[in-house]
Formats: C-alpha cells, sequence, structure tokens
C-alpha cells in the first residue's frame, strides 16, 4: 500500500512538472507573439534619412539588403539576420554574413539585388549621392531604400542605429544597445581619472610612403580624448596626410596601427624605418596593431575599439 502511495505520489508530482513546463511554454509563446504583434503594430514608420527626405514604411520589412559593412553590423546586432538576403562585397562581420548573396562593391549588382525581392534596402551616404538612378529604379520597384548618413563622431554611430532599428522595427533593441555602449563608454572614462601621465599617440591608417593619420572629427581621435591620451595629430581636421619629419618631431609615446589586415608584421616595418629609432614609442616598444574595422565603422563595435586602443595605450589602467 505504502508502495502504491509513493508511486502514485511521484506520478502526480511529474503530472505537475509537465503542467508547469507546459504552462510556462505557453506563457512564452504568448509574450513572443504579443511581443511580434506590437512590432507589427509599429508601422506604418516614417524616418529622415541621411538625404533628408522623409521614407514611409508601411510593413515591417521581411527581407532587408545591407550595402555597407557597418550598417549590417548593427543590422545583426538588432537581431536581424534571418531578415539580411544580401550585403555589400566588403561585408565580414560577422561571420555567418558569409553566406548571405554578395551584391557587389563600388558597383552595386542591381539584376541580382532586384531577384532577391527585398522590402528593404539599406544604401551608405556616398551611395545615396552616387547611385541616384539605381535608388529611384529601386523605389519603382516597390522596394523602400533608407540611406544611412555618414557618421564621424559615437554620438553619430548612435544616430544611425536609431535610424536603422526604426527602419525595421527594433527601436527597443536598438535602445538597449546604444544604452550598454553608453554605460561601457562611461565606465572606460572613469578609469581614464586613474591616468597618471598623458601620453602622445601617433595613429597610423596606412604605410609608408603615404601615411595616412586620423585627426579631429574622426572616432579614433575621440576614442583617445575618452581615454585621457593626445592625438599628436589633434590639430588636423579628419582623415589627413603627415610626413615622417613631422611624425618623429612630435615624438609620440604610443604608436597604433590600423592596416595588420593586408600587411605582414606592421610593428616591425615600424621599428625597422630609417630615422625612428629616437621616436619614444620605438625606443619602448610601444608599437601596437588594431582591427581597423572596430575603430571606423559606426556600430556596436566600435566599444571593441575603444577597449583595444585603451589597453594598448594605458595597460596598467584598461587591465
Amino acid at each position: 500500500m505504502k508502495k502504491r502511495f509513493a508511486g502514485l505520489l511521484a506520478f502526480l508530482m511529474a503530472l505537475s512538472i509537465v503542467l508547469t513546463a507546459c504552462g510556462g511554454t505557453s506563457e512564452n509563446e504568448n509574450k513572443s507573439k504579443n511581443s511580434s504583434e506590437s512590432t507589427e503594430s509599429a508601422f506604418p514608420v516614417t524616418v529622415k534619412d541621411g538625404t533628408g527626405e522623409e521614407i514611409t514604411i508601411k510593413d515591417k520589412p521581411e527581407r532587408i539588403v545591407s550595402l555597407l559593412p557597418s550598417n549590417t553590423e548593427t543590422a545583426y546586432a538588432l537581431g536581424l539576420e534571418d531578415e539580411i538576403v544580401g550585403v555589400s562585397d566588403y561585408d565580414n562581420y560577422p561571420e555567418s554574413v558569409s553566406e548571405k548573396t554578395k551584391l557587389g562593391g563600388i558597383e552595386v549588382n542591381v539584376e541580382k539585388l532586384l531577384e532577391l525581392n527585398p522590402d528593404l534596402a539599406l544604401f551608405s551616404a556616398s551611395q545615396g549621392t552616387n547611385d541616384k538612378d539605381i535608388i529611384q529604379q529601386l523605389q519603382s520597384a516597390g522596394i523602400d531604400v533608407v540611406v544611412v548618413p555618414d557618421a564621424n563622431s559615437i554620438e553619430g554611430a548612435y544616430e544611425t542605429i536609431e535610424l536603422i532599428a526604426k527602419a525595421t522595427g527594433k527601436e527597443t533593441e536598438g535602445e538597449e544597445i546604444i544604452a550598454e555602449m553608453k554605460e561601457e563608454i562611461a565606465a572606460i572614462k572613469d578609469k581614464a581619472a586613474e591616468v597618471k601621465e598623458t601620453k602622445k599617440v601617433w595613429i597610423e591608417v596606412s604605410a609608408s610612403p603615404d601615411l595616412y593619420t586620423t585627426g579631429s572629427g574622426t572616432f579614433m581621435n575621440e576614442m583617445l580624448e575618452i581615454i585621457g591620451a593626445e592625438n599628436i595629430a589633434a590639430d588636423q581636421e579628419g582623415w589627413v596626410t603627415m610626413s615622417e619629419e613631422t611624425v618623429i618631431e612630435r615624438d609620440p609615446d604610443v604608436i597604433i596601427t590600423t592596416y595588420g589586415y593586408y600587411i605582414d608584421n606592421p610593428q616591425e616595418q615600424v621599428y625597422a624605418r630609417s630615422g625612428w629609432s629616437e621616436v619614444n614609442a620605438v625606443k619602448k616598444k610601444e608599437v601596437y596593431d588594431v582591427n581597423s574595422d572596430t575603430v571606423t565603422r559606426p556600430g556596436p563595435r566600435l566599444i571593441d575599439g575603444l577597449k583595444e586602443i585603451a589597453k594598448a595605450v594605458y595597460p596598467d589602467v584598461y587591465k
């Protein structure tokens, strides 16, 4: 009798667990359904894109093409991997983007793009200027085209994330991404208070003989300001060239290169330059290469680039 009672009790407990699990699944499904319905009800939406035009998107995009890597990275971060059906030849992150249809580089393969039958196309600012005929062709085919403006600051990156999020029905996700980015930047700024001696930094975005760098009004200059470092090219505006003589004269404490993805051992090339042996960064072996994509593409990965630069310049502070 006791065995039968124990068996019955065990059965009832198991049944209770199953019913609870089923109830939980139903509840989760309802939440997911409600979230989906909420997103659907947000449409139509109207956004002002990089051309200044107001674009009204009637329905939530189900098929999206993105023709700029930074826009694609943002779309993926927003959870739109399944909706992305076509990308540019330059897209390389995340790895799964390699499975998407490639639609060209500087020149867009319009025929292949139309074959994908997208609802929405995300264009770059330069494409918005140079490919107006293509944009008109896509619009005539019933495809919404949003030109995402260039961003040269972290605040500008927030704005591009907001634009893409609104156009795709992912405003909540966009807000969460931006909030997380702001929180991480605030923490890095707080750590900058621990910097005891400001270091001078030379950022080199192309190898000798044409030394290109980033002056004020660029992500990398802003990143150096955030971590409490000094950009020796801050008196220049945008992406500029600087002579070797000027760099040597300004004597940076740290040199950061961003072209290791196409040149082997960029640090060794810097160390081997004639006339650079007395540069402080060379003498102290303070030359580092960082991932170019994370410090130039306006999107969530800017935080990765900021952290990488911080650790390179102030390894004792940003451990």
